[in-house]
């Protein structure tokens, strides 16, 4: 059984964060849907886990024919803290996946995502490399272990579904 306890500070924030998600504003004769709680608390918890907003940012995962890339750039172009503190969580990022350590997404998404625990049984066949970018900067996975590459995309496509990114599914070659 998992426990969770939340400190008044921590349910505070998160029911403002809750509240300020059902309160977005819709044109006239424009439904307003319901929020998505499952969808907000991906927002939330991963603003905390990142240090950037996730409004600031775009993400973008794409599934290539030996692994795939994690990206993530500031919406503005001169936004240099945002762009900086982006580099720093995924030079970070790519640290903890190579030494086996899935924590972050586990913590953003609720969840083991799918994929995870053959990723982490073929760990000896991923490699995950940082490289900046003019906005941000990404995270490159490459394999070339089959089950470990279906591992990764099936990773991949989950953060595309979780995050509402709307990136395309298919496969692309990595040349």
């Amino acid at each position: 059984m998992k426990i969770v306890v939340l400190t008044p500070a921590l349910t505070s924030i998160l029911t403002f964060s809750l509240a300020a998600v059902a309160q977005s504003t819709t044109s006239p004769g424009q439904q307003q849907s319901a929020p998505d709680p499952h969808a907000a608390g991906i927002d939330m918890r991963g603003d905390h886990a990142m240090g950037f907003s996730h409004q600031a940012t775009a993400h973008h995962f794409t599934l290539l024919s030996d692994g795939g890339i994690i990206e993530v750039d500031t919406k503005a172009e001169n936004d240099d803290a945002t762009r900086d503190q982006i580099r720093m969580h995924l030079t970070h990022i790519a640290a903890m996946f190579s030494a086996n350590n899935f924590d972050v997404p586990m913590f953003i998404h609720d969840k083991v995502p799918p994929g995870v625990p053959t990723m982490k049984n073929k760990h000896d066949a991923i490699t995950y490399t940082f490289r900046p970018t003019g906005q941000g900067g990404q995270v490159r996975i490459t394999t070339h272990d089959p089950d470990a590459l279906q591992a990764v995309h099936d990773f991949l496509m989950f953060q595309i579904q979780d995050h509402r990114t709307g990136d395309p599914t298919t496969v692309k070659s990595s040349s």
